[in-house]
């Protein structure tokens, strides 16, 4: 889905995605932005001119407890998006944290960021912990592109639990 980390000329920084989809988000389970925009804002950038945004509410969700059996992503997202939605997130970035969160898979967190269109966010990140570099190993990324991404979350704060 995404290096997580890249770097440019020796520099190393976060990668970030803008797609032309309203679930682009669902990258924001491994640590990066992600955010859908509409057809005519994707036209502009193509085009090579700028896109304007203005600057969004960042919103903390903290996730508490552990899963029970027999309760899916699904229910977790759809109970969230209930919740969320009373509380007005519309276009805010939300980041997901707190130890109900060590708990989730990638693929439980990707459900629950893949949902952020309905819940009236513009983006839900989560931090960049184990879970995330055991799904880089998982996907076959060099080791080098590993230590990259966990050194760089450790450095610059990114890395909630490394």
């Amino acid at each position: 889905m995404s290096p997580v980390v890249q770097t440019k000329q020796g520099v190393a920084f976060p990668d970030t995605c803008v797609g032309t989809d309203s679930h682009t988000p669902h990258v924001d389970a491994l640590g990066v932005i992600a955010i859908g925009v509409g057809g005519l804002e994707a036209e502009t950038v193509m085009l090579g001119r700028p896109s304007m945004m203005r600057l969004p509410d960042i919103v903390g969700v903290r996730l508490v407890g552990e899963r029970q059996p027999g309760i899916t992503a699904t229910d977790i997202v759809l109970a969230l998006t209930e919740f969320l939605r009373a509380q007005r997130v519309v276009s805010s970035y939300l980041e997901f944290f707190g130890e109900g969160t060590k708990h989730l898979t990638i693929g439980d967190r990707a459900t629950i960021s893949n949902m952020t269109p309905e819940y009236g966010a513009s983006a839900g990140m989560f931090y960049i912990d184990e879970q995330t570099i055991n799904y880089l190993k998982l996907t076959g990324r060099d080791d080098e592109q590993v230590t990259l991404v966990e050194n760089y979350a450790k450095h610059i704060g990114f890395g909630q639990m490394l």
